[in-house]
């Protein structure tokens, strides 16, 4: 069964495993199939230009106002910007056109949860053949995603092997808790559900590595990190007990509810509530810092991206693993590596895991690696067999991971849709 939460990223992250940025394609059809319009539409969009690509498909649909699958593409890209009305119109455009399109009404379901519209975001879940999603967002009563407080600074209590910070499940005592951008909701270990009084809505099971395995779905009532406490939250929990000294992960999904700054470089994680305010605050910390100022984008649900680089590749598509565990500072694929004349060490496999599947990935040593003014110089790197074009629809060069951000802050604004990466700590 196919998960609704990237599960098995999930898992692999509470379980110490590797991740790679590559997954089977999101969408039914292959870009290099199409000709003409489309075909330049979706070649653009593969190449990860995604404002070139949107007018594009906007151009097809002014002379073919019935092509399914350029709404549904046009309102992908709104939703990748969180362009909440370009999404909304488009892809209801494409659900209007083909009610049983499961891409365009999962698109559309991502869409209402990034708005908190679950009551909304539930049918669209169960057209996409999601029904334990559309269960957990159907239990939900009242306002989800309650934020009391203004802000939270919250010291880590150990970078490696992954960073952890205390928060308190249900009023209870605090836990030691990791992040992770691979995931969206709140993951519990089964110990802290349990002891949170948790009840499932939703359960389904699955095969990880070999193992099956039950997953769990509820909602929250509270959850307190620093200052700010968060009520009537998703959150998911599976069988067994977290391996890396974590009771639990936060996901994406809570991060981009704040202004957050992961500050690897200070120890802490800094939510702040999303205004005109604190956004202000955030770009001048930016600009004194000497921050270039980057795209962020967000697809399928909770995955992070920007523009980096390897090498003389040039600015590209780069998905951003914030969190997690890993000596390595980034991932691309072999091709990538061969192409860009990248140096892979064969004689040291490393036998890991990804989605649930096992794989071999190799070391490989990028002379450089570059996120905006964030440059790495010789480092340690490794090479998959993955391909490069990802479930998400668009090809990533590569992936940065824990170990990269190390000497940086980062600040993510969910609003504006940019990321800025500085050297030091946050002030």
């Amino acid at each position: 069964m196919t998960s609704e939460f990237d599960r098995r990223s999930a898992l692999r992250a509470m379980a110490v495993l590797a991740s790679t940025a590559a997954a089977a394609p999101l969408l039914g059809e292959s870009a290099l199939a199409q000709t003409g319009p489309a075909g330049d539409a979706d070649t653009l969009f593969k190449a990860g230009k995604f404002d070139q690509a949107g007018r594009a498909y906007e151009k097809i649909l002014t002379t073919d106002p019935g092509n399914v699958r350029a709404a549904r593409q046009r309102g992908y890209v709104g939703l990748l910007s969180n362009n909440f009305p370009d999404a909304e119109k488009y892809l209801t455009t494409a659900i209007t056109l083909a009610p049983q399109d499961k891409d365009a009404n999962r698109l559309l379901a991502d869409c209402y949860i990034r708005q908190d519209k679950f009551a909304l975001a539930a049918p669209r879940w169960q057209a996409a053949g999601q029904e334990n999603t559309a269960k957990l967002f159907a239990a939900f009563r009242g306002e989800p995603y309650q934020i009391h407080g203004d802000s939270a600074r919250v010291p880590w209590q150990q970078l490696d092997p992954v960073p952890l910070v205390e928060a308190s499940i249900n009023g209870g005592p605090p836990k030691k808790l990791s992040f992770y951008t691979r995931v969206g909701p709140l993951n519990l270990s089964e110990k802290t559900a349990r002891e949170a009084g948790l009840q499932a809505v939703a359960k389904e099971q699955h095969e990880f590595e070999g193992k099956l395995v039950w997953s769990y779905y509820g909602v929250l009532d509270s959850f307190r990190l620093g200052d700010l406490e968060l009520r009537n939250i998703p959150v998911r929990w599976s069988d067994g007990e977290a391996r890396v000294g974590a009771d639990g992960l936060i996901g994406t999904w809570i991060l981009y509810h704040f202004l957050t700054t992961i500050d690897y470089a200070g120890r802490s994680l800094i939510l702040r509530r999303r205004t005109p305010g604190t956004a202000r605050q955030a770009r001048a910390a930016a600009e004194r810092a000497g921050a270039e100022q980057l795209p962020l984008w967000l697809a399928r649900e909770h995955l992070l991206f920007s523009k980096g680089s390897v090498v003389d590749s040039g600015p590209r598509v780069a998905g951003l693993n914030i969190g997690g565990t890993g000596e390595m500072l980034a991932g691309m694929t072999q091709e990538t590596a061969k192409q860009l004349r990248v140096r892979i060490d064969h004689d040291r496999p490393l036998e890991t895991s990804a989605g649930g599947q096992f794989l071999t990935t190799y070391p490989c040593y990028p002379k450089e690696v570059r996120l905006g003014n964030a440059i790495a110089k010789d480092s340690y790197c490794y090479a998959n067999d993955q391909p490069a074009l990802g479930r998400e629809g668009f090809d990533v060069l590569l992936h940065f991971s824990h170990s990269f951000y190390k000497p940086y802050h980062v600040t993510l604004d969910f609003t504006a849709m940019t990321l800025h990466i500085a050297q030091g700590p946050a002030t």
